[in-house]
């Protein structure tokens, strides 16, 4: 292709003089905002800072006091004090003197609290170079404080505080009453899949609880997680027990081998306790305060649900010859027996044992503060184990206390006739114990004498002389 001549390129006409040059308007351009001004209504602003200018700055903050200007701290105290003044008298707005106030306070803040973590961690680093106890020997130490001194040992640094979050201190967890619902929470989820027994409150616990019966709550979530680790469970109720939140507890603690509840107002609840439980109970223990009675057929949740119970207490029911025969003939596994202040029962049961239960495991019997314990029914017990020294060759330990005495044809008698010597000689590895009460100070005891003139001990081994004393009840 040949290029255009030069004769051949297009050539522009020169303008007319009658005619006025076009020009096209200007395009138009994009128009950029002012920059913002440190007027009356703003705060200064400060260009865009990387990460690494700000740890520069803040590094050259904190070197302030090196610098030998700056070695005192007045002359760095004057120095925030005319930078924060001229910064403020910059704006006459109120609103902004305001915000640059709050922004010192709150970088003021921030600094003191990074400065904190820093030093507990540099804490902690020291620590743990000096602590010469690894971290499970520390552990297994901390678990056996109690809650109160693993809290106050947490305190201390990062280190201990680890320590003592490690699930295993709270796979025992022991609280008072005066604790709140939020901290047994805590060291419930605390403890974990590590959870294995749960003590709340005390026996003798004279401040007013601060617990409420949803305290029991975390037991039965997610599908009883806690309670199906729990092995063991005391609850000593000082009025902050529920009874719909304790049975849906226990309805999930499938695996308890020990169960103890001091304080059971509900007497209803009695009966649905004993048909909660399962064949991994071995020790029972439930004291009820106030009066009421049993209902249930012969057989009994105990002989259905805990045929391997070896130890039941129930202090303050009123259960009677027959239902105490009921409730305990299918225990063959039962060591240990606690009727205490069961008000009804007057000992007719001994003879049922006597006939049923030959080869008993039961090694001890307590029956204190019986009321209608009868002297005559106890004899017949301790004769019989006389006779057959091959029955009952476990029994080692028989508690008949009674401040009022047991009844004698009706009567309250405070120095029964019991065959000591026989026991002494027949059944030399058995204690029988009676301490009753005297009417008065000045009257002293006749089966057994002590120090103290207002109880009488029996024992086998003590020198005993036989004589009795009546009173009208």
């Amino acid at each position: 292709m040949e290029a255009p001549s030069p004769s051949k390129r297009l050539r522009r006409d020169p303008p007319s003089p009658n005619k006025r040059l076009r020009r096209d308007p200007p395009s138009p351009r994009l128009r950029r905002d002012p920059p913002p001004s440190s007027g009356p209504t703003s705060l200064p602003s400060v260009p865009d800072l990387k990460q690494n200018h700000v740890d520069l700055i803040i590094s050259s903050f904190l070197s302030l006091t090196d610098s030998p200007s700056f070695s005192s701290s007045p002359s760095i105290t004057n120095s925030f004090d005319r930078a924060i003044k001229k910064l403020v008298e910059s704006s006459a707005d109120e609103s902004v003197q305001d915000r640059i106030s709050d922004r010192g306070l709150r970088l003021a803040s921030l600094l003191h609290e990074s400065t904190k973590r820093c030093a507990r961690k540099l804490a902690a680093d020291r620590n743990s170079s000096s602590w010469r106890l690894p971290y499970e020997l520390t552990v297994q130490v901390f678990s056996m404080l109690d809650k109160k001194s693993l809290t106050r040992a947490s305190a201390c640094c990062t280190m201990f505080k680890k320590c003592a979050m490690d699930p295993s201190c709270y796979s025992h967890i022991e609280l008072p009453g005066s604790a709140g619902n939020r901290t047994l929470r805590r060291m419930l989820l605390n403890g974990g899949k590590e959870l294995r027994s749960l003590i709340i409150g005390c026996r003798h616990e004279s401040s007013k609880s601060n617990l409420s019966g949803s305290c029991l709550a975390p037991l039965s979530n997610n599908h009883g997680f806690l309670g199906k680790l729990l092995r063991s469970l005391h609850l000593y109720d000082n009025g902050w027990l529920d009874k719909k939140y304790l049975l849906r507890a226990l309805s999930e603690c499938s695996n308890l081998t020990e169960l103890k509840i001091v304080g059971l107002w509900y007497f209803s609840a009695f009966a649905k306790v004993l048909d909660l439980l399962t064949s991994k109970c071995e020790h029972l223990f439930l004291e009820k305060i106030g009066y009421g009675r049993l209902t249930f057929n012969d057989a009994t949740p105990l002989e259905r649900n805990c045929c391997y119970l070896t130890s039941l207490s129930l202090i303050g029911f009123d259960l009677g010859d027959v239902k105490t025969y009921h409730l305990v003939k299918g225990l063959t596994k039962l060591k240990y027996l606690n009727i205490s202040k069961t008000y009804s029962i007057s000992g007719g049961f001994l003879s049922h044992f006597s006939n049923d239960f030959k080869g008993s495991l039961l090694e001890t019997l307590i029956m204190r503060d019986c009321n209608s314990l009868e002297e005559i029914k106890v004899c017949e017990f301790l004769d019989f184990l006389l006779m057959s020294r091959t029955n009952f060759r476990s029994i080692q330990h028989i508690d008949v206390s009674n401040d009022r005495g047991l009844i004698n044809d009706g009567r309250r008698c405070r120095k029964p006739k019991f065959p000591l010597e026989e026991l002494r000689e027949g059944r030399p590895g058995l204690t029988f114990v009676a301490c009753f009460r005297s009417p008065s100070p000045s009257s002293s005891s006749s089966l057994s004498y002590s120090s103290s003139s207002s109880s009488t001990w029996l024992s086998p081994s003590a020198s005993s002389s036989s004589s009795s004393e009546s009173e009208d009840e």
